[in-house]
């Protein structure tokens, strides 16, 4: 049996105060996410986190189908310079592979996460998971498994819009799926 306030204590502790529990089934996965991903990211085949380099969309939704406790981390942010939000982003995604640890050594050795944007870990993506720097730490991001964020994190009580400028703050959600 999953405890749901270990996990949210860990959560506080990271920094991640503002989460909400959903079931693997919950998790909307999406073949239309994927291809969005191939015709609309410039980090597709660029990158060993993301699209093709990762796992099919049934083999996404199987993953999800494995867990009945998945912990979306709602960050939010707003910054004034937008070249800040990919250092911003490696650091938050620091903090959540901490989690992650915290929670796998807490007992949950199916502890694993989703980044709140691409990877980020390293300054340069060498492209491939075989080339990658730090394959221990490396994660995808939802959106790289075919998740519909915006119908799910909503499904969830998250609000969630597009933001159409730079000085709109943004909310940005990571996934912990443990058991």
């Amino acid at each position: 049996m999953i405890d749901k306030q270990s996990i949210e204590t860990l959560a506080c502790k990271h920094g991640f105060p503002d989460f909400r529990w959903i079931s693997g089934k919950d998790v909307q996965v999406r073949q239309w996410v994927r291809f969005k991903c191939m015709f609309g990211c410039d980090s597709y085949g660029k990158k060993g986190c993301c699209p093709p380099a990762v796992p099919s969309v049934s083999e996404c939704r199987e993953l999800f189908a494995e867990y009945d406790h998945i912990l979306i981390l709602q960050i939010t942010e707003k910054l004034n310079d937008p070249n800040d939000r990919k250092e911003w982003s490696r650091k938050k995604n620091l903090a959540l592979l901490s989690l992650e640890r915290e929670a796998f050594l807490a007992g949950h050795h199916k502890a694993f996460l989703l980044f709140m944007d691409e990877c980020r870990l390293c300054g340069e993506c060498l492209g491939t998971r075989a080339e990658c720097r730090n394959p221990l730490m490396a994660r995808p991001c939802p959106e790289a498994l075919a998740v519909d964020v915006f119908s799910t994190v909503r499904s969830a009580g998250f609000p969630i819009e597009v933001l159409t400028g730079y000085n709109q703050e943004m909310k940005r959600y990571a996934f912990l799926l443990v058991e």
